[in-house]
C-alpha cells in the first residue's frame, strides 16, 4: 500500500509537470502573460519629455520595462526589428499638493508619472495599441521630495511597468 502511494504521488507530479511545461511552450506564463508565437522583444530608449526632467527617470523607466518583459516572460530581448516592440516617451513628471490640513497647507504631495507608450504586436496586430500610462504615489509634505524621490519613482515605474506589461499581455 505504501509503494502505491509513492507511485501515485509520483505520476501525480508527472503529469502536473507535463501540464505546466505544456502552458509554458504553449505562449503562456505563470504570469498569466499570453505572448502566442512571440518569441522576440525590442524596447526602445523612452526619452523624457516632461516639463520637468528627472536625470535618472528615462533610464530607469526603461530599463524596467524591460526586466518585466525579460523576467515574466520566455521573450528574448534584442536590438533590431522583434516580434513584439515598445517605443514612446515620457510625458510628464509632476508634483501636486494633496490633503490639505486647517491651516491651508498639504499635509500630502503627489508624484505622478506619465509615459505615451507604442505597442506593435507583430505576430497579432489586434492586441497593438498606443495609450498614455499615469501612475502616482503620495508622500508627507513634511518629508523633501530628494530624501523621497528615489523611492517613489521605483514604486510609480513598477506600476507602470505592471500596467503596461498587463495591456500588453494578460488579456484577462
Amino acid at each position: 500500500m505504501k509503494l502505491f502511494k509513492s507511485y501515485t504521488v509520483y505520476v501525480i507530479g508527472f503529469v502536473v509537470i507535463l501540464v505546466l511545461s505544456g502552458c509554458v511552450s504553449g505562449g503562456y506564463s505563470f504570469t498569466g502573460a499570453s505572448i502566442g508565437e512571440a518569441k522576440t522583444i525590442r524596447v526602445e530608449h523612452f526619452p523624457n519629455r516632461a516639463p520637468v526632467v528627472q536625470p535618472t527617470l528615462s533610464n530607469t523607466f526603461t530599463e524596467a520595462l524591460k526586466d518585466r518583459f525579460v523576467q515574466q516572460t520566455s521573450l528574448n530581448l534584442v536590438n533590431d526589428m522583434a516580434d513584439m516592440e515598445f517605443e514612446g516617451e515620457i510625458t510628464d513628471y509632476r508634483i501636486t499638493p494633496r490633503a490639505y490640513q486647517g491651516n491651508e497647507t498639504a499635509a500630502l504631495n503627489r508624484l505622478t508619472i506619465t509615459v505615451k507608450i507604442k505597442f506593435v504586436n507583430r505576430t497579432d496586430e489586434t492586441q497593438n495599441f498606443e495609450q498614455t500610462f499615469s501612475e502616482f504615489s503620495d508622500y508627507s509634505s513634511s518629508k523633501s521630495l530628494t530624501s523621497v524621490e528615489t523611492d517613489l519613482i521605483e514604486e510609480i515605474v513598477d506600476k507602470l511597468t505592471e500596467s503596461i506589461f498587463n495591456k500588453a499581455v494578460v488579456n484577462w
